[in-house]
């Protein structure tokens, strides 16, 4: 069996010397991360995702940062407001490395500074605000924690992409005043309402009333005229009847002088009986004459009013204003033009 010579040895060792020379030199990163390395203890350069080669023995890996968003869980912390109200707020972070060198050798510890500076500035933002902005402007704050905290992390070559509140809690005993002020509030809001409610329909009511009252004057005005303008007419009517009798009298013709008193005589006598009022009516002995007249009142009539032919009639003689008047009892006798001349009447 043949044994190696030196020479076979030596060989060896510079193969294994140069396999691990090149492993040594030889750097694979893996995507989403950024190694520095460091020659002699001192940054020099960043190697990126993929196939690198360093100088063996000489170079070194100094950090290895992860350049992927992180998640950055804040814990539960107390905040006295600027009413000083005592809560308790929890929050989460989101941030990314977009410089390794800066990050791997501005900062030490970089989670717990990026922890430490979050928690300080939701104490500080939070603080300088009374409880009801804090509960109704979660926006705000997370606006103003991004802000402040990306600012302050810069210089570390970290960028903070989100901030959020994930819960404010305050004490139980401002939880249960906070709910007896909503209460009141709806009831306030709920008696507004009621009371605008009410107004907007006393409104409408009135201008329903107002329109009424302006329909129903323009109808009394509209009625007022209708009658006016019919007494108007009724007037001329009389106006010309009237005419037409003194013109009739002026030319001699007493018979439309009797058959206009007599006219007006009966329809005095039938508003005299027939009155809701009256229980004795008191008549002059005259009235059975017209009574009994009324046949040549017709006659007149026929004569006035054209009927042609026959002689006219003499009128009645009325007696003389010295007679009796007779009183006639409507309840024993339901007519009171009776005469007293003919059955049933009597003559007093």
């Amino acid at each position: 069996m043949n044994s190696f010579s030196g020479m076979d040895w030596a060989v060896v060792a510079v193969v294994v010397v140069v396999i691990v020379t090149l492993f040594a030199g030889i750097k694979t990163v893996p995507q989403g991360f950024n190694y520095t390395v460091e020659r002699f203890k001192r940054y020099t350069r960043t190697l990126h995702p993929g196939l690198n080669l360093i100088i063996p023995f000489i170079d070194t890996i100094g950090a290895k940062l992860n350049m992927m968003e992180q998640v950055l869980d804040v814990p539960t912390q107390e905040v006295i407001t600027k009413d000083n109200a005592s809560v308790k707020a929890d929050a989460v972070a989101f941030y990314q490395v977009l410089n390794a060198p800066q990050a791997a050798y501005q900062i030490s510890n970089l989670n717990q500074a990026l922890l430490n500076l979050t928690m300080t500035n939701i104490r500080s933002v939070m603080g300088s605000m009374d409880l009801d902005e804090l509960l109704s402007n979660r926006d705000t704050i997370n606006e103003r924690l991004l802000r402040t905290v990306d600012e302050a992390a810069n210089p570390w070559g970290i960028k903070i992409t989100r901030v959020e509140i994930k819960d404010i809690t305050p004490p139980q005993n401002l939880v249960d005043s906070m709910a007896r002020q909503m209460k009141a509030e709806r009831e306030k809001r709920a008696q507004v309402l009621e009371a605008e409610g009410l107004r907007n329909s006393q409104i409408l009511k009135a201008e329903g009333a107002k329109q009424a009252a302006i329909l129903k004057a323009e109808g009394e005005r509209e009625a007022a005229f209708r009658n006016a303008e019919a007494r108007e007419r009724l007037a001329e009517a009389e106006a010309k009847a009237t005419r037409m009798v003194s013109e009739a009298i002026a030319a001699g013709n007493v018979q439309a002088l009797n058959y206009f008193v007599a006219q007006k005589y009966t329809e005095a006598l039938t508003s005299i009986g027939t009155a809701g009022n009256s229980k004795i009516v008191l008549m002059p002995m005259e009235a059975a004459s017209l009574i009994g007249s009324l046949g040549g009142i017709g006659a007149i009539a026929r004569e006035v009013f054209g009927d042609g032919g026959g002689t006219t009639p003499t009128p009645a003689t009325p007696r003389s204003a010295t007679s009796r008047s007779t009183p006639i009892v409507t309840n024993a006798n339901p007519n009171p033009f009776v005469s007293p001349f003919q059955p049933g009447g009597s003559q007093t």
